[in-house]
C-alpha cells in the first residue's frame, strides 16, 4: 500500500474516480476498463473480504485508518485528498470518506451458481440501481442462493447498486443469463421450477404456492414499470401474485421481492 496525498482534483492519478454522477455512461461498466467503483469503508471491505481485486483508493484525511487496515495486504495506491477534492473529482459530497476502483471480477456460469440452489432470484430488465441494489440486499438477507440478472438489466456493480445493497452484491452469488432459452434449460436441467411474479387471472396467491413450493424455486421478477417480458411470462412453469389490499394492485420491485423470498424461505 502506498500511500500519496493529492491536492490537485484534475491529477489524472484520480481518474478513476472522476465524474461518477454519470449514468448513462456507465450502466455497463463503471468506469470504463473492467472496473466499478465501491463507496465506504464497510462496502470496500465487503469486496476484499469476497476476493474482489483493488486497484485505486481515494480517501479522505480522517478515514485514512480504516482504509489502511483494510488495504494492508494489498500494493495499491491509496491518494488521500481533501474534502474538497473529493467532492470536485467524484462530483458529489463523498460523506462515505472512501472510494477503491475494483477489478470486476469475471461473472461465473449459471450452471456453477445454481447447483444445489434452493432459492434463486431472477431480475429481468430492472433499470433503476437503487431497486437492484435493493433487492440484492433482500436476496442476501432472506436466504437466496443465487441472484441472475437478464442481458438489460441494470449493473449490480453500479456505484448506487452496490452502496444501496450495503455491499451485499458480494455475497449472494450471481450471473447474467445470455437469453431466455438457454436459462430455462438450465434451470430445468438442475431440477428448478420458475415462478414468474406477476398479475395474471390464473395467478395463484403468494401464500398458497408458499405451502407447496417446490424443493428449487427460482422466482422471476420484472421492471419498474411493464413487469415480466412475455417472453418470461411464457417460460414460467406458475405465477405467483402477492395479494394487495386498499385498491392497490402492486408494490415496489425491490419490496415485492423482499415479501416474496421471506415468504419462500420461511415455507
Amino acid at each position: 500500500m502506498d500511500i500519496l496525498h493529492v491536492t490537485d482534483a484534475d491529477d489524472p492519478r484520480l481518474d478513476d474516480f472522476r465524474g461518477l454522477t454519470d449514468v448513462a455512461l456507465r450502466s455497463a461498466s463503471e468506469p470504463a476498463g473492467g472496473l466499478y467503483i465501491a463507496e465506504s469503508a464497510k462496502v470496500i471491505r465487503r469486496a476484499v473480504l469476497a476476493g474482489h481485486r483493488p486497484r485505486a483508493v481515494m480517501v479522505q484525511q480522517r478515514w485514512l485508518d480504516g482504509i489502511r487496515e483494510i488495504m494492508s495486504d494489498h500494493d495499491v495506491p491509496v491518494f488521500v485528498v481533501p474534502d474538497a477534492v473529493a467532492e470536485s473529482v467524484a462530483g458529489f459530497a463523498v460523506h462515505r470518506g472512501a472510494l477503491a476502483s475494483m477489478h470486476r471480477p469475471a461473472l461465473p456460469s449459471v450452471a456453477s451458481i445454481i447447483d444445489g440452489a434452493s432459492l434463486i432470484l431472477i431480475l429481468e430488465d430492472i433499470g433503476d440501481h437503487t431497486n437492484i441494489g435493493a433487492a440484492f440486499r433482500a436476496a442476501a438477507g432472506l436466504g437466496a442462493d443465487a441472484v441472475l440478472v437478464s442481458p438489460r438489466c441494470a449493473d449490480p456493480l453500479y456505484r448506487r447498486s452496490v452502496r444501496v445493497s450495503m455491499g451485499t452484491v458480494f455475497q449472494v452469488p450471481w450471473t447474467r443469463i445470455p437469453n431466455w432459452d438457454a436459462a430455462v434449460s438450465e434451470l430445468h436441467a438442475a431440477g428448478v421450477s420458475i415462478a414468474a411474479l406477476a398479475l395474471a387471472d390464473d395467478a395463484v396467491s403468494l401464500r398458497d404456492f408458499a405451502r407447496t413450493r417446490p424443493d428449487h424455486v427460482a422466482l422471476m421478477m420484472g421492471s419498474e414499470g411493464e413487469g415480466l417480458s412475455p417472453e418470461a411470462l411464457a417460460r414460467a412453469d406458475t405465477v405467483v401474485t402477492i395479494p394487495m389490499r386498499g385498491g392497490v394492485d402492486s408494490l415496489n420491485v425491490a419490496s415485492a421481492a423482499a415479501v416474496a423470498l421471506w415468504a419462500l424461505s420461511e415455507s
